[in-house]
């Protein structure tokens, strides 16, 4: 279907309707990344570079700092949510809130800021909502990280308009334990591998979690088992199970640092490492961070949960989350976004990068 360019002179409002309205489902967004390349290639401040469905535009007047703006495009699959529909200052539909009205907000940015007081790099990037090896900004960090190279980073993600700094790292381990199988009427001749989680359960439950104070920001940790598997039959004496523990870590620990903890709590078991994603210090110490927050006039807090601040992070670029819609929304089929939410996100954008 051919659909009309995107319009970077109307509001970012009506600009997160065009969006919503132009469907790109994880894996299926070409042809938005393509309405965008088009769109910002016409702007003759940005030089821009594309990597598969990865767009992305870049001033480059000298300034003495850069700043990356990031969204991604791709939304969850579409739940009769398209296309979009505005009743009463709330815009309805698929990505209004995760995180097309955040990308909207990066689009009018590019086209109206030509002379900004930072370099700007704008990121879109592909398949955020999948598994991570498909994720755009995971292979543009990989392949060309000389491209998202800045003092400070912002992604869009949606947080109610409030500054959440950095994130929290993440990790799982499998505690593997061992039994004997046996007939359940004679379980003297077998050793009960569920009964041997008890314990494991029981030093999880007495465990005390650290809370941890950075740059003003109180990120707290949580241990806990997460998945129970186990047994054979309803006759059988079990000689597996396995617990899996979800160690959520604030970002001053490392993945090696969080995993030898998680170890040090669980000793005497078997921990297998499954996943392990690291955290995201705020970096709100910084002052390009503390003319953000200045300008969004926003309290900030920490981010609980993993976002891909996290990617910027490892390459030494602090970052924030803050974007317009509300993250308790996100892939809802009554995703929604207040217009007042979305304009006040690109009026504080515009404000800290021309003051």
């Amino acid at each position: 279907m051919n659909r009309p360019a995107l319009d970077l002179s109307q509001d970012a409002a009506a600009l997160t309707a065009q969006l919503v309205d132009f469907p790109s489902v994880s894996g299926d967004e070409k042809g938005l990344a393509d309405a965008v390349e088009t769109a910002l290639r016409g702007l003759p401040h940005l030089g821009v570079e594309r990597h598969g469905n990865t767009v992305v535009a870049r001033t480059a007047l000298g300034r003495a700092e850069r700043v990356v703006l990031a969204g991604h495009i791709d939304t969850v699959p579409i739940a009769g949510n398209v296309p979009s529909r505005l009743e009463d200052g709330v815009l309805h539909g698929c990505g209004t809130s995760d995180m097309k009205s955040g990308v909207a907000v990066q689009l009018r940015i590019a086209a109206t800021v030509p002379e900004p007081n930072r370099d700007i790099t704008f990121v879109f990037y592909d398949c955020e909502e999948v598994e991570a090896e498909r994720n755009g900004l995971r292979r543009l960090a990989a392949e060309r990280p000389e491209w998202l190279a800045a003092d400070f980073a912002v992604l869009l993600e949606p947080s109610d308009g409030l500054v959440e700094g950095g994130c929290q790292g993440t990790l799982r381990v499998e505690v593997r334990l061992p039994g004997v199988r046996a007939h359940s009427a004679r379980s003297w001749l077998g050793e009960n591998a569920i009964h041997a989680a008890a314990p494991v359960l029981a030093r999880l439950a007495e465990y005390t979690p650290r809370t941890v104070v950075i740059d003003g920001l109180e990120y707290r940790e949580g241990l806990n088992a997460v998945r129970i598997e186990g047994g054979v039959a309803g006759n059988v004496v079990p000689d597996a199970c396995t617990v899996t523990v979800n160690f959520r870590f604030a970002p001053d620990r490392s993945e090696e640092e969080a995993l030898a903890h998680v170890r040090e709590v669980l000793d005497g078991w078997e921990t297998v490492l499954t996943d392990t994603s690291p955290g995201a210090l705020p970096g709100l110490s910084h002052p390009v961070a503390a003319a953000f927050v200045e300008a969004t006039g926003s309290v900030p807090r920490a981010k609980y949960g993993w976002t891909d601040v996290s990617r910027f992070s490892a390459l030494g670029v602090p970052a924030v989350n803050y974007g317009p819609g509300d993250p308790n929304l996100a892939h809802k089929r009554d995703e929604h976004v207040a217009v007042a939410a979305v304009l006040e996100c690109e009026k504080h954008l515009r404000e800290w990068l021309t003051a």
